[in-house]
């Protein structure tokens, strides 16, 4: 699904050998040239007809190339002042697909009837109706097309766009602490790993997707628990451990069947995936806030925007069950468990760089703990809120002693403000005078 989504040419192929079939088969339809639907459908005759059909194809030709001149200027741009993470987005970006489908299709539609043109003939009336309207509506969607770009290329819209994508990961693949209980540990499961059958990467990139139901399904097979070495996410290369096989009672032969499921399971790509990694939408928004601090560019309201969008996911991530997860068959025996982040590492990954590269912008670091505040706030065990401190401690490590008094004051009052959240006392810790504590 990933791959078809990402693949630029397939839209367009389809609606060119569509607009193909559709053109042989329309240009059959030669009515009578003093029949109602002639005069209705086309007026002229052949002559006016080429004319018209050699007009829309040039056009066609023409803006195909523009269009795809625009598509190339947005990548360069996007990998240049954002992230060249952000690429994909664009590559699965739907309304761009749509737009090079159309002109493709009026293209290979006008071309092919103007070639079963004959001066002996009636104008085939339905194959020229159709051709007008696909022209105009190549004009149409050109000028939706870019309308839609310039949307498109708005830091706010690339932004919204990561953080809906990395808010369905986390809602799809992660078990809610309210409405499913606890989950299953790991450490009740009957296998000792230490004594396990390593299973080993059969090739290097990033692992995009787990097929989890597979992974049951032969371990269920094999009466064994596999116990899946790398997340998605993870760059794993070929030769290192990929997973481990607790199955005592099975045979050389057999170990090896299992080992081949468990390889084939794991889906390895040259880029990561959102489709099971809400890490990689966490990468993207600091990439952007990083980009956002570089001397080059010197925005720290985008990076702060970036982070504002970090606190709504990790608020959300408080309430999941993260860590590793014990998958069961439907007998309720554990089959597979299969690794994931906790809530320090994404900490680590939001806080980390930005603080290091914003230290000496209280902009910045005022937004790191107005996150910290929200997750405090969120958090729902102690364990949580001792990490928020860890990340507090951090930020307040990052203050040089350049920064002029005032700055560094409201600093540090931020961070008694994120404590004072995680202490339970939530309006002590948002009250302000006008909002400066909110206010970017």
């Amino acid at each position: 699904m990933e791959r078809s989504r990402a693949v630029v040419w397939l839209w367009p192929g389809v609606a060119g050998v569509v607009a193909l079939a559709a053109a042989l088969v329309l240009a059959q339809l030669r009515p009578r040239e003093s029949s109602l639907l002639s005069r209705l459908a086309w007026p002229g005759g052949t002559d006016s007809a080429a004319t018209m059909l050699q007009a829309v194809a040039a056009a066609s030709i023409s803006v195909i190339s523009l269009t795809f001149s625009l598509t190339v200027v947005a990548l360069q741009l996007a990998s240049q002042q954002f992230s060249p993470r952000l690429l994909r987005d664009f590559m699965r970006d739907p309304w761009t697909k749509t737009v090079l489908a159309v002109l493709v299709a009026t293209f290979a539609f006008s071309l092919t009837v103007l070639r079963g043109l004959r001066s002996d003939q009636p104008p085939p009336v339905a194959a020229l109706f159709v051709a007008f309207v696909l022209g105009i509506a190549s004009m149409a969607a050109v000028l939706g097309f870019i309308h839609h770009l310039t949307r498109l290329l708005r830091v706010d819209t690339m932004m919204l766009t990561v953080h809906d994508e990395a808010l369905q990961a986390i809602d799809t693949f992660y078990l809610s602490l309210d409405d499913d209980g606890p989950a299953r540990r790991p450490e009740e499961l009957d296998a000792d790993w230490s004594r396990g059958t390593g299973v080993s990467a059969p090739r290097s990139g990033f692992v995009r997707l787990v097929d989890v139901e597979a992974l049951v399904r032969a371990a269920q097979e094999h009466d064994a628990v596999v116990w899946v070495d790398a997340r998605p996410g993870d760059h794993v290369t070929a030769g290192t451990p990929l997973a481990t096989v607790w199955a005592p009672g099975l045979g050389e032969r057999e170990l090896g069947e299992l080992a081949d499921r468990v390889r084939d399971a794991v889906d390895f790509g040259y880029e990561r995936t959102v489709d099971q990694d809400a890490a990689f939408g966490f990468r993207q928004l600091t990439d952007i806030a990083v980009k956002a601090l570089s001397p080059g560019i010197n925005d720290p309201v985008t990076a702060a925007h970036c982070i504002g969008h970090c606190a709504d996911l990790l608020v959300r991530l408080t309430g999941k069950q993260l860590g590793p997860t014990v998958h069961e068959d439907e007998d309720g025996t554990g089959r597979a468990v299969v690794p994931d982040r906790d809530l320090r590492y994404y900490l680590d990954l939001v806080c980390g760089q930005v603080r290091r590269y914003g230290a000496h912008e209280p902009t910045v670091l005022a937004a790191l703990l107005r996150m910290l505040r929200d997750v405090a706030t969120a958090a729902r065990t102690q364990e949580q809120r001792a990490e928020v401190e860890r990340q507090v401690r951090l930020v307040l490590a990052e203050v040089p002693e350049s920064m002029v008094d005032a700055d560094a004051e409201q600093v540090r009052d931020l961070a008694e403000r994120v404590r004072t959240a995680a202490a339970g006392d939530v309006r002590a810790a948002y009250r302000d005078r006008a909002g400066e504590t909110r206010s970017i």
